[in-house]
């Protein structure tokens, strides 16, 4: 005999149960976001970070590309947006190269990619093919990442200007203005992610995927502590 469903806000709890994986807690990023980081580690973090950051509407593109759901392509979209720029906004892409730029590094040289490490990359392409490959609703529970996102850009928003003085403040703007994408996101994504899973096989469905994105993220920060090192 199956198990029963996990009420909505039991499932709900689940999902965020998964907050105790997320990067945040990687000594790589606790040196970053404590202040102990050297400007050779954040250096290396923004240009792999970097290749992420282009990968994002790549991944969202798949997504919509998969989804049979006119009502969720006419939101989703918005994610693309956000990252390749529309109209006046230039988007978050263009936002991180003003962060490399802020902490010293030549744009030419973190678009050309050559600093990439192979973990990272590995990583982030397992994600993209994963969002192609898969049913558009496992898209979506890996995108519940951001339920976690919010805190960690808050963190470097408080603790860079003062624990690293030498970056431009303007580099920052792409974290201020995740704190807010980041939440509208992830309030649409967990509904659906709620509203559609129904069974408890699918509930559970839901939490290995997440748990699948968050190891991707981890990976990346194993990746760069290998590099760079840990302070």
């Amino acid at each position: 005999m199956s198990e029963l469903p996990w009420s909505r806000a039991e499932f709900e709890a689940q999902l965020r149960a998964k907050g105790r994986a997320y990067h945040i807690h990687h000594p790589f990023n606790v040196m970053l976001n404590c202040g102990r980081a050297q400007p050779e580690q954040i250096r290396g973090w923004v240009a792999n970070r970097f290749y992420y950051q282009i990968s994002i509407p790549v991944k969202d593109a798949a997504i919509l590309a998969n989804c049979t759901d006119r009502a969720v392509r006419r939101n989703w979209v918005q994610r693309i947006l956000d990252h390749d720029g529309h109209g006046d906004d230039p988007g978050g892409i263009e936002s991180w190269l003003r962060l490399a730029e802020a902490v010293g590094l030549e744009r030419d040289t973190v678009q050309a990619l050559s600093d990439v490490l192979p973990g990272v990359r590995f990583a982030v392409d397992a994600y993209v093919n994963f969002a192609r490959r898969a049913p558009w609703t496992e898209g979506v529970c890996a995108s519940l990442t951001e339920l976690f996102a919010p805190q960690i850009h808050q963190q470097r928003l408080a603790g860079w200007p003062s624990y690293y003085p030498w970056i431009e403040t303007g580099g920052l703007a792409y974290f201020q203005n995740r704190v807010s994408q980041a939440q509208r996101d992830v309030d649409f994504a967990l509904a659906l992610t709620l509203d559609r899973c129904q069974s408890r096989a699918e509930q559970e469905r839901a939490l290995e995927i997440l748990q699948f994105k968050l190891d991707v993220l981890w990976q990346m920060n194993d990746a760069l502590q290998r590099r760079y090192g840990v302070q």
